[in-house]
């Protein structure tokens, strides 16, 4: 049995349950508790604080966890990173009061800045030769300045709205986050193998994502123009039509080209254009 280290609550949660959920594994829902099963695969999750998943699976309370960057970096790389999920994506930044005016990191000499992420930040300024004072506060960090906390904050940012709100602008992206898998360094052979099975899901979903399965006819003279559009996992699979002279034409593209190489296709003589969302993918 493989126990996993989750966010107890939050975005990080939403997402992270709807991953497992794609990976096929289902979980024995009923009233929330600490520990949850998992039906018809080996693992069972473990619901946590995110600054506590770290060093949970650091010291063997959970055997893998999925947290945020931002709490992975702050507490120490004690659990080994295994593989960045590609979610959750935010930014631990530095934000000022929005009628200061900015020129440089050296604006933060001698100030005070509010953080929950004291680490990340003490290594940021040493780097750039800044001398300032910590004020370590958890949660609504992003009102230390309006009451006299603190000159600025150093904070998660997602949408950026919370700073707006408070009257606060964002200076520097001091590190870009995103949910990444973790694991103890000394797992068993059994767990490793539980955990080989479940990266091998994870990567058939991440590979899907972003792409869209494309079934099309097109005349046969125009294959070769075509396939450099369409170039495929591989390549494309070519089938020949009853109707002589045209073939049918199936391949995989990335959606954020969708519309310029459809237009393209089309420009081409392509015909019946047929697309698909993709599940999962495996190569």
């Amino acid at each position: 049995m493989l126990r996993i280290a989750v966010q107890s609550k939050g975005r990080l949660y939403d997402e992270t349950m709807l991953l497992l959920e794609e990976a096929g594994i289902k979980l024995n829902r009923g009233k929330r508790i600490l520990l949850l099963s998992a039906k018809g695969f080996p693992v069972e999750l473990l619901f946590l604080r995110d600054d506590d998943i770290p060093q949970s699976v650091a010291n063997g309370v959970a055997d893998i966890g999925i947290v945020g960057e931002n709490e992975y970096v702050e507490k120490g790389g004690e659990a080994r990173l295994v593989r960045r999920l590609g979610f959750s994506k935010c930014r631990l930044s530095l934000a000022i009061p929005k009628n200061e005016e900015y020129k440089g990191v050296e604006w933060f000499e001698g100030k005070t800045i509010a953080t929950s992420y004291p680490e990340v930040l003490r290594a940021y300024l040493k780097q750039n030769g800044v001398n300032a004072a910590l004020h370590v506060i958890s949660g609504s960090v992003e009102i230390a300045p309006g009451i006299g906390l603190a000159d600025a904050i150093f904070d998660i940012v997602s949408s950026g709205s919370t700073l707006v709100s408070n009257r606060l602008k964002e200076v520097e992206v001091v590190l870009p986050c995103e949910a990444l898998l973790i694991a103890n360094n000394h797992l068993t052979e059994e767990k490793q193998a539980i955990l080989n099975e479940l990266l091998f899901r994870f990567e058939a979903i991440q590979l899907a994502e972003g792409k869209k399965y494309v079934l099309l006819n097109a005349p046969k003279e125009r294959l070769h123009e075509i396939i450099e559009l369409l170039p495929g996992m591989r390549s494309p699979t070519i089938t020949p039509l009853v109707d002589e002279g045209w073939i049918s034409v199936q391949s995989v593209i990335a959606e954020k080209h969708f519309w310029e190489i459809i237009g393209k296709l089309k420009a081409l003589g392509a015909e019946g254009i047929l697309v698909l969302p993709i599940e999962k993918m495996i190569v």
